[in-house]
């Protein structure tokens, strides 16, 4: 039986009429008893009937006794109906007996009524009255005003306990929409203690508490809260705050909304994680940076290599035209001053040229053992060089630009050790957030003025044999990458400490079929070629209607498709048309063209010419991590 076949049965069990009307007075639910009360014709009882109908027939049955003007009376009983307002009546029908009227509104609209039959209950109460001598006139009025109005109370409570109810379903269905956003929502009182939570503290601040209500802010958010308590008093006062600042405890950078109350004094509390955000701001700022000092800077390079070049030609012709010790030793000087403007232009160069921070998944421990391997011939054989690896596993990183990097922080201790000493690199992972590569001596440390200016461009404490260039070009990789730079002294010497965004290679399973789209013949044989080398098995399609014909069929892991195709669609449209696989994209177009930038848009993009390892980087096939 269906659970409307339950619903029906059950209300015809009950011994009150019922009728529930929709907001547009059409019948929706009426019981057994109903139909009987008021003697309804089935037209009148089924779903849909019009209440104008049914009060019509009411009244040419003379259930209301004599009216004189039907139509009236039927226009007065609808409007009032259309009030949608709780009620509650007594009248006695036409046939003698008293019924109850109890009506309440529906929060969707509409109505239910319930009609019960009290002519038992009054001829009691005129029974009390004609038979007691001892109850006064005054008693009698009073309880018959006190039966009236518990009758009338009761209504009043069935409607009350459906506004609960519906309160209640609001306030489960606002907690489940707090509790599903990706930010702690949450508000305090005067005192600073929290009144409301969405249990979203420990999603956005790691390691502190879920569950807070009652808590103080500063327990739930221990050494942070010196951070905002400035901002909270603001609010509590008043001014709405809008903030940043670092969670020491997790590394993460939060973004703060304090809004004060406007009904009580207390404040609401938005807080989420913009770690990621502010990571890939400063990437953005330091190209940004270095696209501006590459114009500066480019003319005058250009200009002044020209200069270099025509005196290390003047100088060594010079050479070849006068003799003498004391003439061959300030030519010597001159020419090697000359080359070293020329390396200093290149090191110019290579700080505003176009640089990208590309990564890739590289294998921890292989890059530290690289990065041993190419540092320990240039060290002293009484320094010695420990790599201390805290953090395991893969990492997208650009191993070329942090090998330089990490190489320029290795011999810099090497210069401030001397000959004998230590020279300590550890990596580690804080917080599943920063990917951190420090580089600890045994020197004598940084100076004040060092560790205010050791990252400004041509900073050096190296005298005539410095260009100062080392570490600014380590802070723009770190920059590039959305990363810090610290300088500080340890316990023994300098420490020089990069921080790097913690991003781990998303890996999919090698092997499975790929669709490789791509209309010149020799291209498509190059890059089937690679696919079979990582595994997968290929079909092959030239445009893009074929590709979707065949996808159609078959059982397919990836799409790679060029951009440029036979055909009217071009590849980018495929992830649109292919919405359930996974579409990669590949493409000889430079990165301003429109074509490049739509296709970015819709999917992940590989520049051509690419390699075998560039390929199996692109598609997410980890290498063997030894």
């Amino acid at each position: 039986m269906s659970k409307d076949a339950l619903t029906q049965a059950g209300l015809n069990l009950i011994q009150q009429a019922l009728s529930i009307y929709d907001s547009d007075l059409r019948l929706a639910v009426c019981n057994r008893r109903f139909a009987e009360m008021f003697d309804l014709p089935k037209r009148l009882t089924d779903e849909g009937a019009r209440f104008e109908d049914t009060i019509r027939h009411l009244v040419e049955r003379g259930e209301y006794g004599h009216v004189d003007d039907p139509e009236s009376f039927i226009a007065v009983r609808v409007q009032q109906a259309r009030a949608f307002e709780p009620h509650y009546m007594e009248r006695t029908r036409a046939n003698g007996r008293t019924i109850s009227v109890e009506g309440s509104p529906l929060p969707q609209g509409g109505w239910v009524t319930v009609y019960t039959d009290i002519t038992g209950m009054k001829r009691q109460e005129q029974l009390l009255r004609t038979r007691s001598e001892l109850l006064s006139e005054e008693v009698l009025r009073r309880s018959e005003e006190v039966s009236a109005s518990n009758r009338q109370l009761e209504a009043t409570n069935a409607a009350l306990q459906e506004a609960r109810r519906e309160l209640t379903e609001i306030e489960a269905r606002t907690r489940l929409t707090t509790e599903m956003m990706p930010a702690h929502l949450a508000r305090v009182d005067a005192a600073g203690r929290y009144t409301f939570s969405n249990r979203r503290l420990s999603s956005v601040m790691p390691g502190r508490p879920s569950e807070i209500l009652g808590l103080h802010v500063s327990e739930a958010l221990g050494p942070a809260y010196e951070k905002v308590r400035p901002y909270l008093e603001r609010a509590l006062g008043g001014a709405q705050s809008i903030f940043e600042f670092t969670d020491e405890g997790s590394s993460r950078r939060i973004r703060a909304v304090f809004t004060p109350d406007p009904c009580e004094r207390g404040v609401y509390i938005l807080s989420h994680d913009v770690t990621e955000e502010t990571q890939a701001r400063a990437a953005l700022q330091q190209t940004k940076r270095r696209e501006l000092a590459a114009q500066l800077t480019s003319g005058l390079a250009h200009d002044f290599s020209n200069l270099l070049t025509i005196i290390l030609g003047m100088q060594a012709k010079l050479a070849r035209m006068v003799e003498g010790d004391e003439a061959e030793a300030l030519i010597t000087a001159t020419l090697q001053a000359a080359r070293r403007g020329g390396e200093l232009l290149n090191r110019i160069a290579d700080i505003t040229s176009h640089r990208a921070w590309r990564p890739e998944p590289v294998a921890l421990a292989r890059f530290l053992r690289d990065l041993e391997t190419l540092a320990r011939p240039s060290l002293p054989e009484a320094l010695a060089l420990r790599i201390v690896q805290e953090a395991e596993g893969a990492f997208l990183i650009d191993p070329g630009m942090l090998q330089d990097a990490a190489l320029n922080l290795v011999l810099n201790a090497a210069d401030a050790c001397g000959a004998s000493g230590e020279i300590t690199v550890t990596a580690r992972a804080v917080q599943d957030t920063w990917l951190e590569l420090s580089v600890a001596d045994s020197g004598p440390g940084f100076s004040a003025e060092a560790l205010a200016h050791g990252l400004d461009p041509f900073f050096t404490t190296k005298g005539g044999e410095g260009s100062g260039l080392g570490l600014a070009m380590v802070y723009d990789m770190v920059k590039l990458a959305g990363g810090e730079v610290k300088l500080g002294n340890g316990v023994r010497g300098a420490c020089v400490t990069l921080r790097l965004p913690l991003r781990r290679p998303e890996t999919q399973p090698t092997g499975g079929l790929a669709l490789l789209v791509e209309d010149n013949p020799e291209l498509r044989a190059q890059v089937r070629e690679m696919l079979t080398g990582i595994g997968h098995s290929v079909i092959e399609a030239s445009s893009v209607e074929e590709a979707c014909a065949l996808a159609e069929g078959l059982e397919i892991d990836l799409v790679l498709s060029d951009i440029s195709l036979e055909g009217a669609l071009p590849g980018s449209a495929l992830p649109g048309l292919l919405p359930d696989l996974p579409v990669r994209l590949m493409t000889s177009l430079p990165p301003d063209h429109p074509r490049h930038v739509e296709a970015r848009q819709a999917a992940p993009v590989l520049a051509k010419p690419f390699t075998a390892d560039e390929l199996r980087t692109f598609l997410g096939h980890r290498r063997d991590a030894a």
